[in-house]
């Protein structure tokens, strides 16, 4: 078992240094920075902008190609070799977003919470990717992570977390992976400056995504991309709407039989 599957396992979070080098990481932050200002015009105009400042998601449908290389480097790199020893097998995009923690206005992740609505009870239903696009600091809300919590289905009390919980502390280009069932929150950001991260959420290829990704970004346009690719983006486990999607050869099927 690699470091990284042992402390998914054990703490239920791991750390990879330097997952990306500081220039892609620049490049990054300020294409999450355009990807902010078009879902914030959609966020002011449908009058749910109080509850999302400094929340950005879906970060694939803001127009932005430099996020599919994110997922191209990640599943074919070594780390894509611990995704798939937690999930025991094939995983797809859930979500790709990003959180924005900005001075003194902390926003609903600040709250003690997890990414599913119920403990899976080791069950690997969904794993959280936290991408540093900022210096993760003390001052600047580096995020709490409740060790070993993984394991426990009751919310923690605020007492208990914030006594116990530790803090990702990284460096821009640091990459943080969790299992979704465990207690964490957003640090509040004391710091004059914002400090933004790339959060994206795989889970196991039944499980319905937050967005259809294979279908806002086009069903043609992803057949061209890299098999590692399409299986990020849920292209190999799709539903099919009529008979003629349905009755298709095995390399041709909408959800294919690895998927699980």
């Amino acid at each position: 078992m690699t470091r990284i599957s042992s402390e998914l396992a054990q703490q239920g979070f791991s750390i990879v240094r330097q997952a990306f080098n500081p220039d892609y990481t620049n490049a990054l932050s300020l294409a999450m920075d355009r990807s902010y200002e078009v879902c914030r015009d959609v966020q002011i105009a449908n009058g749910v902008d109080e509850v999302t400042d400094g929340t950005v998601h879906h970060l694939l449908a803001t127009g932005e190609s430099l996020y599919l290389d994110v997922l191209e480097q990640i599943f074919g790199s070594s780390i894509n070799d611990a995704i798939h020893s937690f999930f025991h097998g094939m995983s797809i995009l859930n979500s790709f977003g990003g959180v924005i923690n900005l001075p003194a206005k902390p926003s609903y992740v600040a709250n003690i919470h997890r990414d599913v609505r119920f403990h899976t009870n080791g069950f690997p239903l969904m794993l959280n990717l936290l991408i540093m696009l900022d210096d993760f600091t003390l001052q600047n809300g580096a995020t709490y992570l409740l060790e070993g919590s993984h394991k426990i289905a009751a919310k923690p009390s605020e007492e208990a977390f914030f006594d116990k919980a530790e803090r990702a502390v990284g460096k821009r280009g640091d990459m943080l992976l969790f299992d979704s069932n465990l207690w964490h929150a957003a640090g509040i950001n004391t710091s004059a400056q914002k400090r933004r991260a790339i959060t994206i959420t795989l889970s196991k290829p039944f499980m319905k995504q937050q967005l259809d990704y294979p279908r806002a970004l086009g069903f043609e346009v992803v057949a061209k991309m890299s098999d590692e690719l399409k299986q990020a983006l849920g292209y190999f486990s799709r539903t099919p709407t009529s008979l003629q999607e349905w009755y298709q050869k095995p390399q041709d099927r909408f959800y294919r039989s690895d998927q699980g």
